[in-house]
């Protein structure tokens, strides 16, 4: 969670209310900026309303808390502090991986993808040469 970034959010849907006089903010909590909506109330306002907020985590919204709106703690639901926990650790990293790579394989196995390897093996060397400057001006071009 060392990634962990504010925004603020007041157009954002969320799943429940917030905390009454309590601002709406996003919180990116992974590298590919995936985001989620979450409630941000002060310190004394978590201290006095604690009930409220652990209801809106229960409901699946996380609670920023803050000090003089500084973000310093996050209160989270059970199933979601799994989760993110979890998603940390190194066996789901390489599951994660793993399927990527397997996604990726797939799509190199297509009966297309096939027949343009059989016609690159088959190529003389002056096909081979044309077609590496075509894709080489098609590099330069596309920048």
């Amino acid at each position: 969670m060392s990634n962990l970034r504010l925004s603020k959010n007041s157009h954002s849907s969320t799943r429940s209310a917030p905390p009454k006089n309590r601002r709406l903010v996003t919180l990116n909590i992974n590298r590919r900026g995936q985001s989620i909506a979450a409630a941000s109330m002060s310190a004394t306002s978590a201290k006095n309303e604690f009930g409220r907020a652990l209801e809106t985590a229960l409901r699946g919204q996380p609670v920023v808390i803050t000090k003089h709106e500084d973000p310093k703690a996050v209160l989270l639901s059970i199933e979601d502090f799994e989760a993110l926990s979890q998603a940390q650790s190194p066996k789901f990293k390489l599951d994660a991986l793993t399927a990527e790579f397997d996604a990726l394989l797939d799509r190199m196995q297509t009966r297309a993808a096939a027949e343009a390897m059989e016609d690159a093996f088959a190529a003389s060397p002056e096909e081979l040469g044309r077609a590496a400057r075509r894709a080489a001006r098609r590099r330069v071009g596309s920048h």
